[in-house]
């Protein structure tokens, strides 16, 4: 058991990893489900629990009962990787990335995720309000009027050959480079 312990705790090569994603396609087409995607899941979750005359709400979200216990699993996957199997040492950002973000203000690597921007204290500052309150409300609004987020596009819609899948597969790409290299520095100079 300790073994098992300490091979789910290390990073799983591309060549492991990759696969096991990959295989999700074919078992979801094979169980007879299209639709792949962690947005929908809200969708579902709001169907069911607002009793609103929405139309948007108004479909058969028990059909689609098999994604909310999908989600369920990855928020305690999630839950037990922090709390029980993380090893903060696995965690390795390269020198010339820590010199670029240092630039930027940003030099705790202690986590998964930098503490200077995502943290609790972040969030009543403003560059915790631009990245954290404004930038989810973009994706959440993105996720939205693109027709899915980018796992179900970029998996999923791929997979099944659908066009907007690969237009909304290469803006979501050429957005996330934009923004990296050309918003977020501009954004971190004017209120640092």
């Amino acid at each position: 058991m300790a073994d098992f312990i300490e091979l789910i705790r290390k990073p799983w090569p591309w060549y492991v990893a990759g696969p096991l994603i990959g295989l999700t396609v074919p078992i979801l087409l094979l169980l007879g489900n299209k639709s792949f995607g962690i947005s929908s899941s809200l969708r579902h979750i709001c169907a069911a629990v607002i009793p609103a005359n929405i139309s948007f709400f108004k479909y058969d979200w028990k059909k689609e009962a098999w994604n909310l216990f999908f989600v369920g699993g990855i928020t305690i996957g999630g839950f037990v990787a922090t709390h029980w199997l993380s090893n903060p040492n696995t965690i390795v950002v390269s020198t010339s990335t820590q010199q670029t973000l240092s630039h930027l203000g940003i030099t705790d690597f202690s986590g998964l995720m930098p503490a200077d921007l995502f943290s609790v204290s972040s969030i009543f500052t403003l560059k915790g309000f631009i990245f954290l309150v404004l930038g989810g409300f973009l994706v959440g609004f993105g996720t939205r009027y693109a027709g899915g987020c980018t796992s179900g596009h970029a998996i999923m819609g791929l997979s099944n050959l659908q066009w907007p899948s690969l237009v909304a597969t290469i803006s979501f790409m050429v957005g996330g480079f934009a923004c990296t290299h050309l918003l977020f520095p501009v954004i971190f100079q004017l209120i640092k």
